[in-house]
C-alpha cells in the first residue's frame, strides 16, 4: 500500500481495492468493521496481516513529491523487512553437512577382500578334502580292514585246504609251492599253516609266510627264519592286535595250560601255553620245541610287544631248514618304509583325479563327472590307505 501523506484535513482517499473511504481526522480511530481495522473479518488474503495493510512498494516511507510535508507519526505505516540472516540460515540448513573423515586406522582398502577370496576358498576346499581323506583312513583302518582280512582268510583257507589235499603244502622256506609242488622260495603271503586257539576264539585261522606289514594284513604271519609248527626249534608267529581283524587282540587272555593246535603239510601239532610276558622280559624255556606268539602291547600306541610261550607236546616233525636272513621290516613292531614312495604316488594320483573331476564338473555335467571320477577315486584311495597302513607297526 502506498503510504499517502496528508496535511490537516482533506478529501476522502482510496485504498488499494479502488474503493473510496471518508477522511478521518488525525488521532481518530476508524469505526469497527471499517477499513484499516484489525478484525478477523477483514483478512482479505487469509494471512495474519490485516486486510487494510498491504506491503509497501518501492520507495515506501520516503517523500512522494518534492516539498511534501511529512504526515503525523500516528498515521505512518512501516513494514520492516526480515533480517538477511533469516533467509540465509534456512538455505544453509537445507545444505547437507560435509562428511567427517574416517579415522586413519579404519581406512578401507578397495579390492583387498576380493583379491584374497579365491585363495581362501581354495584353501578351505583343500582342508576339507584333507579332512575327508584322513577320516576315510581311520574308517579303513578300524572298519574296512577287518572286511579285507576276513575275505583274504576265506580265499587262503580254500587254497590251503586244496594244497593239503594234494600234499603240496609248504614245508619250509623252499616249498613245495603251488599245486604242482614246484621247488623254490616260499612266496610271502602264501598259506603255510592253520591255527586253532579255542581259549581266545581263534578257529581255522590261516597263517601266511612272512611277517612284514603287508603279510600281516591278511592274517597271522610266520617268521621265515624260524621253523614251521611241529618242527624242532622256536616257531615264531606274529599277529595284529587292533587292525585288520585283530587276530591276536585277545592274546593276553591266554593262561598257562591252554591248548594251541597247528595244522601243516606234515600233520597236526599240539602246544601247551607255558608262560607270557612283555618284550622287556626274556622268557627262558629249555623245551626243544616251542612256539612264540607275538602281538602289540597296546591297541592305542604300542611301544613294545606281548609274547606268549607254548611248549610242543606232540611228536617232533623233521625240518627242511629255515631262512638264513630276513628283512628288517619282518622284525617285531617294524614298518615298511619302502611303501612311502608308493603312498606319495597314490596321493598325487588322487590329487590329479580331484582336479580333473573339478574341471569336468565346471565345464560339463556335474553328475557325469562325479559318476566317472568317483570309482577311480575309491580305487586310488584304497591303494593309498594300504600303503599308509604299511607305515604303521606290523603288530598293530
Amino acid at each position: 500500500m502506498t503510504d499517502a501523506r496528508h496535511q490537516g484535513g482533506g478529501a476522502a482517499g482510496t485504498d488499494g481495492d479502488g474503493a473510496a473511504h471518508p477522511w478521518l481526522p488525525a488521532g481518530k480511530a476508524a469505526p469497527p468493521g471499517g477499513p484499516g481495522t484489525g478484525s478477523d473479518s477483514d483478512r482479505a488474503d487469509g494471512s495474519d496481516r490485516p486486510a487494510g495493510l498491504r506491503p509497501a512498494g518501492p520507495g515506501a516511507g520516503h517523500a512522494t513529491a518534492a516539498g511534501s510535508a511529512q504526515a503525523p507519526a500516528s498515521t505512518a505505516v512501516v513494514v520492516e523487512e526480515a533480517p538477511p540472516s533469516a533467509g540465509t540460515g534456512a538455505a544453509a540448513a537445507e545444505q547437507p553437512a560435509p562428511a567427517s573423515p574416517a579415522p586413519a586406522g579404519q581406512e578401507h582398502v578397495p579390492g583387498l577382500g576380493g583379491q584374497w577370496r579365491p585363495v581362501i576358498r581354495a584353501s578351505a576346499i583343500g582342508l576339507l578334502l584333507l579332512a575327508v581323506v584322513v577320516l576315510g583312513f581311520v574308517g579303513y583302518l578300524y572298519g574296512l580292514s577287518d572286511v579285507q582280512e576276513a575275505r583274504s582268510q576265506a580265499v587262503l583257507y580254500q587254497q590251503f585246504q586244496l594244497e593239503l589235499a594234494n600234499q603240496v603244502a609248504p614245508l619250509g622256506p623252499n616249498g613245495p609251492n603251488g599245486l604242482n609242488g614246484a621247488r623254490g622260495p616260499t612266496p610271502p603271503g602264501s598259506p603255510v599253516a592253520i591255527l586253532n586257539i579255542p581259549r581266545i576264539g581263534i578257529r581255522d585261522m590261516v597263517v601266511v609266510q612272512g611277517t612284514n606289514p603287508q603279510n600281516l594284513m591278511v592274517g597271522p604271519g610266520h617268521r621265515p627264519d624260524s621253523p614251521l609248527p611241529g618242527q624242532p626249534g622256536v616257531v615264531q608267529i606274529y599277529g595284529r592286535r587292533a587292525t585288520f581283524g585283530a587276530p591276536f587282540g585277545r592274546l593276553s587272555e591266554l593262561r598257562p595250560g591252554d591248548i594251541i593246535t597247528a595244522i601243516t603239510g606234515q600233520g597236526t601239532s599240539t602246544y601247551k601255553v607255558a608262560a607270557a610276558a612283555f618284550s622287556d622280559e626274556i622268557i627262558k624255556d629249555p623245551a626243544p620245541g616251542r612256539m612264540l606268539l607275538l602281538t602289540a602291547s597296546s591297541d592305542a600306541v604300542p611301544s613294545y610287544y606281548y609274547q606268549v610261550d607254548a611248549d610242543l607236546t606232540s611228536s617232533v616233525r623233521p625240518s627242511p631248514g629255515v631262512a638264513t636272513s630276513i628283512y628288517s621290516s619282518q622284525l617285531p613292531l617294524a614298518n615298511d618304509t619302502t611303501n612311502l614312495a608308493m603312498a606319495m604316488v597314490w596321493s598325487l594320483a588322487l590329487a590329479l583325479i580331484a582336479a580333473i573331476g573339478t574341471v569336468a564338473a565346471a565345464r560339463w555335467s556335474p553328475w557325469a563327472a562325479y559318476l566317472a571320477m568317483v570309482p577311480l577315486a575309491i580305487a586310488v584311495l584304497w591303494n593309498l590307505y594300504e600303503n599308509l597302513a604299511a607305515l604303521l607297526p606290523n603288530l598293530y
